[in-house]
Parts: structure tokens; C-alpha cells; sequence
């Protein structure tokens, strides 16, 4: 684990930031944290989607920026070939409503590749958006 705010800057002494992702399933929360965990941050995967209670998001992981990747009923069931329905996936955004309320980034990942997605999330966070 670093120290600093942006990673690479060895004069911070601040903790580092927690980015916390969120999203439906098959936006690409994981592969998204992964990758930027690559990259010198620290990033957490947040399974909101199956939840009832609106801020799970804030009670699992705190995070100090979050980032809402969106993605569609069809893009996630072909990514994570799933047969769900346009019902069960409506009930996902509908879980999720409070964490996309509160997101610092969204992302529609619908059309992205997941090296797309990554280098969308690191401009904003190399913009210093927060």
C-alpha cells in the first residue's frame, strides 16, 4: 500500500485516496479496480447491486472518490453471460440509485473496451477532478 495521494509522488505523506467502483453487474467494477490497483491506486470493487440497504456502498468500503460504471442490460449479460431479464436488470439501477446520486465519475462502459475504461478513469483522476 502507498502513502501518497497520487501515486508516483514520493513528498506526499497524505494516506492514499480509496477509490470505491460501482456499477451493474458486467460493467466491469472488477477488471476497472484491477486495473487500477496496477496503476498505483487503491480501488475496490463495490458489489452494491445486490443489495437492498441504499448506501451499502458507503457501509462496506468508505471510499474517498466513487465511480459509477453504467452499463446496459444487454452489454452486461453479454459480458457476463447471464440470462437476466429487463426486469431483474432495472432492479439493479434501481439498487444502485443512491450510490449513482453520489458518484464522482460515471462511466457508461456500453462500446468501451475495459483499456478504454481504464484510461477514461485514469485522466480524471490525473485531472485532479477531486
Amino acid at each position: 500500500m502507498t502513502t501518497d495521494k497520487t501515486p508516483g509522488d514520493p513528498e506526499s505523506k497524505r494516506p492514499a485516496l480509496l477509490i470505491g467502483i460501482t456499477g451493474p453487474c458486467g460493467a466491469g467494477k472488477t477488471t476497472l479496480a484491477n486495473g487500477l490497483q496496477q496503476a498505483g491506486y487503491r480501488a475496490r470493487a463495490i458489489v452494491q447491486e445486490h443489495s437492498y440497504v441504499k448506501d451499502m456502498w458507503q457501509r462496506l468500503t468508505k471510499p474517498d472518490l466513487l465511480i459509477f460504471l453504467q452499463a446496459s442490460c444487454k452489454a452486461g449479460a453479454l459480458r457476463r453471460k447471464l440470462n437476466w431479464t429487463e426486469a431483474e436488470w432495472q432492479e439493479q439501477q434501481h439498487r444502485l440509485e443512491h450510490a449513482r446520486q453520489h458518484a464522482d465519475l460515471l462511466v457508461d462502459t456500453d462500446g468501451l473496451d475495459a483499456g478504454q475504461v481504464l484510461s477514461a478513469v485514469l485522466t480524471f483522476l490525473q485531472q485532479g477532478k477531486k
